[in-house]
């Protein structure tokens, strides 16, 4: 499988309409990468979809979110239609999906479906993740702790907060390169 890896500065969604994106939550981010992967898939459709016999490109974006279960086990349901709902729409939803998971009451029609999935290991996990395709996808996005680095700002090195984005993907419908422009969507 195709992967490659992007550090992502999370200064540019301190100003943004979702007030809590400049926080050090893991929950926020991944709420933020949802919106993003949302979004960027239009500029890499060959990663939104299936493969069954050959590869089929899927028309709606639906995110799926990896949900490590209290009990143990990780599921992953998806928040359909992704790519037309505002931020605040999408973060809502992903509380509810995390919410309902752990409480064991999804729809069936949420595991059954998801184009293209976002992991997070946390706030207390590794720097980076390199997420396990769940076939028949064809890509999944993995989402690192939130970890402050230096940074190149107006000729200065300052500190910002960053997070490490990792792409894995089927190679038979993309490439590292195709991966790499995704993540840079992103």
């Amino acid at each position: 499988s195709a992967s490659s890896t992007r550090d992502w500065l999370m200064k540019p969604f301190a100003n943004s309409s979702c007030e809590r994106l400049n926080s050090r939550s893991a929950s926020v981010t991944l709420d933020s990468a949802c919106v993003c992967d949302s979004r960027a898939v239009g500029s890499a459709p060959e990663l939104n979809g299936f493969w069954q016999d050959g590869f089929r490109a899927s028309e709606p974006v639906h995110v799926g979110v990896a949900v490590a279960l209290r009990g143990g086990g990780v599921v992953a349901p998806a928040i359909h239609d992704a790519d037309l709902k505002s931020a605040v729409e999408l973060m809502a939803d992903l509380r509810d999906l995390v919410k309902r998971a752990r409480a064991g009451t999804l729809r069936s029609s949420e595991l059954a479906d998801p184009t293209i999935t976002v992991t997070s290991v946390g706030d207390r996990g590794p720097d980076a993740v390199w997420g396990v395709i769940n076939p028949p996808q064809v890509a999944i996005v993995g989402v690192g702790t939130i970890v402050e680095r230096p940074w190149v700002e107006d000729g200065a090195v300052v500190v910002h907060p960053t997070v490490t984005l990792t792409l894995s993907a089927d190679h038979r419908v993309t490439d590292g390169h195709r991966g790499g422009m995704f993540l840079t969507a992103i």
